[in-house]
């Protein structure tokens, strides 16, 4: 699986499993929503709690990550978008780095800093190459970081940033469109990374529909991200856990 504790398969071939992730922003969630959306996880599989954002202004993250710890086995994955917002209660940490953007501080003067409070957790550290992708409007991600997005029609400038990433040694590459994406990351540009890359490729932005979640998936996406959607629509997590699981069956790849 893509977030295994076994250090030596990171960099083995591709499964053909497909995997599901929720992404939470403590911003958006009081205990009361967080105790609804994993009432309906129970009822489907979600392979993994990513929890972050761009900009986390309060201090819910702490409260959020005890609770789903609480009620649920599901890994909780730190989506953070500086050291700031490390959580030792987390079981692991997506360590990014923005190779998509010229900005030093989200390269590696973030990851500088963090280092010894990393090394001193029980945190599992998944190296990860992220990559904005612009999907019609500026994020919150684009904003915060003073970088920009790669260009939606361009999957070459996205597949080579990915090898790149490979190559220096990270071993997932992100493609987000951001938070409230207009459009997800387009098939072609998923397609190209996957073809580009051998190791597993996580997509999110944008995706709200069952029909762009099969896309993703179609294109090569090995974890797809869910999030803002099922804050208004809980019901489509249930719809995009069945869709991932079908894929799983159709390939004869079990849980």
């Amino acid at each position: 699986m893509p977030f295994s504790e076994n250090r030596t398969k990171k960099h083995q071939a591709i499964s053909g499993r497909k995997h599901l992730a929720v992404l939470l922003d403590p911003d958006n969630l009081t205990e009361a929503s967080c105790l609804n959306l994993l009432t309906h996880s129970k009822s489907c599989h979600v392979d993994f709690f990513f929890v972050g954002g761009s900009l986390v202004i309060t201090n819910n993250q702490p409260g959020i990550i005890r609770l789903i710890k609480a009620h649920s086995d599901t890994p909780v994955i730190l989506f953070p978008s500086n050291g700031l917002h490390i959580d030792k209660q987390a079981n692991g940490i997506l360590l990014l780095s923005l190779i998509s953007g010229r900005n030093p501080d989200f390269l590696i003067g973030q990851h500088v800093l963090s280092a010894p409070v990393l090394k001193a957790s029980q945190l599992q550290i998944y190296p990860t190459g992220y990559i904005l992708v612009d999907t019609g409007r500026q994020t919150t991600a684009s904003y915060m970081s003073g970088t920009m997005p790669v260009p939606y029609d361009k999957p070459d400038i996205a597949a080579c940033t990915a090898m790149a990433g490979e190559l220096l040694g990270l071993q997932y590459i992100y493609l987000d469109g951001g938070s409230g994406a207009w459009q997800p990351v387009s098939s072609e540009m998923i397609a190209a990374v996957r073809a580009a890359v051998k190791v597993p490729v996580i997509v999110g932005g944008g995706i709200n529909t069952l029909n762009k979640a099969a896309a993703a998936l179609d294109a090569g996406a090995d974890v797809v991200v869910i999030g803002n959607h099922i804050e208004k629509n809980p019901s489509f997590l249930a719809e995009v856990s069945s869709l991932v699981a079908s894929y799983n069956i159709a390939s004869g790849v079990h849980r």
